[in-house]
Parts: C-alpha cells; sequence; structure tokens
C-alpha cells in the first residue's frame, strides 16, 4: 500500500460525483475498480471471516430486513449469551477452515456493560489464536469502546445500511445520527471502523450513492466496507422485496472500491443467491474478502467446499489478514 495514502485518498465526494460513478459504461467503471484494487492489494488473493451469532435474537430493534428483532415472528427464538469456551472453540475451527479473521455478533440494541465482561473474554481468546477480532454489538458508550479496545478487540462493525434519506423507511428505533456517533466513538477508542450498508431493500440508485458517499466522506475512510444483498426472510416488512438487478450490485461494490479503494470492501450478505459468474464480477470489481462457513448469524452461507471450488476456478488464493 503506498505510504501517502491519506494524501491520496479523497474525502470530498459530492452527489453528483457518486452518481456519476453508477451512470459510467459497466465495462469503464469495473476497469477503474480493478485498476485501483490493484494498487492497494494482490487482486488474486481474498481474506477470508467467519462469522458467529454469540447472542441470538430478541433484539428490540425494528430493523426491516433483520430476522432477529423481537417484533417480528421469523422463528428464531432469543437466546442467551454462546459461553466464551463454546465461541473460542468455534473460533479455532474457523481458523483451521482458513479463516484470519473471527466476527462475533449479538442481537443487541447496545450491550450493558455486564455483557462485555464475556465478550472481552472472547475478543481476547480469538486474539490468542492468532486470529483478527471483529464484533458487531450494538450502539457503544465511550467507556465500552475503550474497554473493547483494551481485550484486543481489532474492528468493530456497524453498518449505515442505506442512504440517511431512505434509512427511515427501514428503520425507525435508532437514528442515523445515532449509527454515525457510534462510528465515531469507535474511532476514538482506537479500534478499527468496518462499516458498509445493504443493498435490494427498495431504495433507489441515488440511495446507494448517497450511502457510499456518506462512507467515503469519513475520514479515515472504513478500513472494512461490507456490501450486503438482502436475504429476504419470511416474517420481515422485506419478505417480498423485489430482487436487485446483479449488475446493479455489481457497479454499487465497484463504485465502493473507486471511492475507498484502500478499504477492504467485503462481498457479505446474499452470497447462496448470486451465482459463481455474479462473484466473479464482483472479485474483479474489487472484492477483497469474504465470509465462509454455512450461516451468517441466521441466515444461510455458501458451503467451505463451494468457496473452495469457487477460488480454484477463478485462480484465487486465500490472503493473511489485511494490516
Amino acid at each position: 500500500m503506498p505510504s501517502d495514502t491519506e494524501t491520496t485518498l479523497r474525502h470530498d465526494w459530492t452527489r453528483d460525483q457518486a452518481e456519476a460513478l453508477f451512470r459510467l459504461p459497466f465495462n469503464d467503471l469495473i476497469m477503474k475498480a480493478q485498476a485501483l484494487h490493484r494498487r492497494y492489494f494482490d487482486a488474486n488473493r481474498v481474506q477470508m471471516s467467519r462469522l458467529l451469532s454469540v447472542k441470538t435474537g430478541g433484539c428490540p430493534e425494528d430493523c426491516a430486513y433483520c430476522p432477529q428483532s423481537a417484533r417480528y415472528d421469523t422463528g428464531v427464538k432469543a437466546e442467551k449469551t454462546m459461553a466464551v469456551a463454546d465461541v473460542l472453540a468455534e473460533a479455532e475451527q474457523a481458523r483451521e477452515g482458513g479463516a484470519t479473521r473471527y466476527c462475533m455478533g449479538a442481537a443487541w440494541r447496545q450491550p450493558k456493560d455486564s455483557d462485555l465482561v464475556d465478550i472481552c473474554a472472547m475478543v481476547e481468546g480469538v486474539k490468542a489464536l492468532g486470529l483478527e477480532s471483529c464484533a458487531t454489538l450494538g450502539m457503544l458508550s465511550e467507556d465500552q469502546a475503550e474497554r473493547l479496545k483494551r481485550a484486543g478487540l481489532d474492528y468493530y462493525n456497524h453498518n449505515l445500511d442505506t442512504s440517511e434519506e431512505f434509512y427511515g423507511q427501514i428503520i425507525t428505533t435508532r437514528s442515523y445520527r445515532d449509527r454515525l456517533e457510534t462510528l465515531e466513538t469507535v474511532r476514538r477508542a482506537g479500534i478499527k471502523v468496518c462499516c458498509g450498508g445493504i443493498v435490494g431493500m427498495g431504495e433507489s440508485q441515488a440511495d446507494r450513492a448517497e450511502m457510499l458517499r456518506t462512507l467515503a466522506n469519513l475520514k479515515p475512510h472504513p478500513e472494512s466496507v461490507p456490501i450486503n444483498m438482502l436475504v429476504r426472510v419470511e416474517g420481515t416488512p422485506l419478505a417480498g422485496a423485489d430482487d436487485l438487478d446483479g449488475i446493479e450490485f455489481v457497479r454499487t461494490l465497484a463504485a465502493a472500491k473507486v471511492m475507498m479503494p484502500a478499504s477492504v470492501i467485503r462481498l457479505s450478505a446474499g452470497r447462496e443467491q448470486m451465482t459463481d459468474e455474479m462473484q466473479a464480477l464482483c472479485f474483479l470489481a474489487g472484492a477483497g474478502s469474504i465470509f465462509v462457513g454455512e450461516k451468517l448469524l441466521t441466515t444461510a452461507n455458501p458451503e467451505t467446499d463451494a468457496d473452495a471450488r469457487l477460488l480454484e476456478r477463478l485462480g484465487l488464493e486465500p490472503a493473511g489478514a489485511p494490516q
């Protein structure tokens, strides 16, 4: 990666400029994204992460896409936080399966201080295994973020989900400002930021561009930017959402790479519904990381063998943890 990264990256994208990227001819956009990806990363290596729900269900929020909300009947039951030893056993298996980052998610609006005792122990154990650690636990106080940092947490995931204009149609129990403040809290604690969004929720192309513009104008950029395709779950308000065109999804990922070229763009949820050819386009557009394992929190993910076969067909190799 160039040593002058922060002086060469932009944080002044306008709405018109972001939307113009989406209107580029597809080949031009992909070529631009691939060239920038190669400037900062090995284009033939893909980082593997594993995601585990350490506290499932019962969330009080009303995110319209989420099967873990207590407001919807999706068949997901509220469970207690997993035992630390069980989480670390899963993390060890993930490491043996090639993962270099281990992500732990909990269905909370915000953890209680007492919840962080076990979470910090999990982080410490994951680090002892030689894995990068990531957590997504909802909103955090300054003290909670500092506790996680002291435990060794590398990344904190807190997605914006969509544009500020469309946000109120998806979530009403937490404001867009709340999300941005959580990112600021995490950054002040010295934890790296993992922040992206979900596409295919009925938003417009302008909404997708505006979400990326908001992320790209953060300084510094999120080190990790997950781009998720909506996984429709029966019982949620978005169960009947229309399919998003696959080419439009690839455009979104490519635009993210152009706007945040030094960030790891993560091809995240929704891969179970994607063809191998579509995933190949995503890698061409600058995706540098995927989640492996049969499940992402509560939704399906491609089997490990299927991922291995795809990477072999494409001549891609697992990468070590990004620095």
